[in-house]
């Protein structure tokens, strides 16, 4: 199969769009071709007359470790050229920087995940090019997730960074494809392109959406797996609490949660006994690790480990989202009175008396459904898959594979 870069490098044609034009790119460090030659690269050697790059959250090398710190403006020093941050002083691209280029080549791996910061960037992008009289291409990538899609949709209201639009946790979208819905939502009258893939097959095995014969690169710092991504729709929502995420280990995002004074085993146990159909698709293991950053850093944490690969995955049956919600439902009933949530003085991605957890999950229902007694798995189920069925229905017409 080809990736969008790999067909814009290959395909004469297509690059003969840009003969005449002052080319910008966004992209980061899992912006490869197949050979692994970096898209900025690989284009500078291909003729393409780029004048500006954007590194979106994390920056264009992805050196920025950590969650919420911020990257400054350069000058790339092999090419002389801007290096505008959008993950800065700015996260919407300003008009001068989009006068620094005609053609902005969109080129990010994407998570499939409603959170993951570079799907607001993307739409920040074509409302500036919409008012700027600019052209935006998505140099398109596989979903890693693939087409599952997860979770209640984003509450009118809360919008955020990490939040754009009434979209769930896991959108089950590529990214040329989620331009195509920003701009049938929005009514945006932007030009815009997407430079498709050749032979992506999302529902098909063992990749299920990545493609098994190219190497995984981090898109971000902390994305270090497919399992990682597969996972990420439900484990990201433990950056609303205070149960670790794995930050500081060598396994981030890859477990239910961690914590010195929870019983990994017990909770187990309680899933089990409250939604076992939520557990499926994927093979849980009792872990133990000491972060040595972030939440609980020092400290000896009991966690559960999960395994969205190899034998123990089903592609059809693992529900991320579903799962990290039942682990803080089973730690809710065993311990009344945990602190699960961090509380408003935790920003959050540029929020303000808001708490994270409702910033990401894109409104209370989940953090209401934990914390009330009477709430049964039934309840939640029914909100989701209402939502989810209307988000299938609504993307229908965008989907190019």
């Amino acid at each position: 199969m080809k990736f969008g870069i790999d067909r814009l490098l290959a395909e004469p044609d297509l690059r003969a769009e840009l003969d005449g034009k002052r080319v910008a790119l966004v992209a980061h460090p899992a912006s490869v071709t197949a050979d692994l030659t970096h898209s900025l690269d690989a284009l500078m050697a291909a003729g393409v007359n780029v004048t500006s790059a954007f590194g979106p959250q994390h920056g264009l090398k992805g050196d920025k470790q950590d969650n919420m710190v911020e990257t400054a403006h350069e000058t790339d020093p092999v090419y002389g050229i801007p290096v505008f941050s959008l993950y800065g002083e700015v996260r919407r691209p300003t008009g001068q920087m989009m006068s620094s280029a005609d053609v902005f080549l969109f080129d990010l791996q994407d998570l499939g995940c409603r959170i993951y910061t570079f799907v607001t960037t993307l739409l920040y992008l074509l409302e500036e090019a919409e008012k700027h009289g600019k052209s935006v291409w998505v140099l398109d990538r596989p979903n890693p997730a693939g087409r599952p899609v997860e979770g209640t949709l984003l509450v009118p209201g809360h919008e955020s960074f990490v939040g754009a639009a009434p979209i769930p946790m896991r959108h089950g979208l590529t990214m040329g494809e989620m331009g195509h819905w920003f701009i049938r939502h929005f009514g945006l009258k932007v030009d815009y392109r997407v430079v498709e893939m050749h032979d992506w097959l999302p529902e098909a095995g063992p990749g299920f959406g990545w493609p098994t014969d190219r190497v995984w690169i981090n898109p971000s710092p902390n994305a270090a797996s497919l399992n990682m991504a597969r996972a990420y729709a439900g484990t990201v929502m433990l950056e609303g609490a205070t149960l670790s995420e794995g930050r500081g280990t060598t396994r981030p995002l890859e477990v239910l949660f961690g914590a010195p004074d929870v019983d990994a085993k017990a909770v187990l146990a309680e899933m089990q006994r409250l939604a076992p159909e939520w557990m499926d698709g994927c093979a849980l293991r009792e872990c133990w690790f000491e972060p040595t950053f972030h939440k609980h850093q020092g400290k000896l944490c009991n966690g559960l480990m999960i395994h969205a690969e190899g034998p123990h995955y089903d592609h059809a049956r693992f529900q991320p989202w579903r799962l990290q919600a039942l682990a803080f439902k089973a730690v809710r009933s065993l311990y009344p009175d945990y602190p699960i949530w961090r509380g408003k003085d935790f920003k959050y991605e540029y929020t303000d008396d808001v708490l994270a957890i409702d910033v990401i999950n894109g409104g209370p229902s989940l953090r209401e459904w934990v914390d009330d007694d009477a709430a049964t798995p039934a309840d939640l189920e029914a909100l989701a898959s209402a939502d989810e069925s209307a988000w299938r229905a609504d993307i229908r017409e965008v989907l190019l594979y």
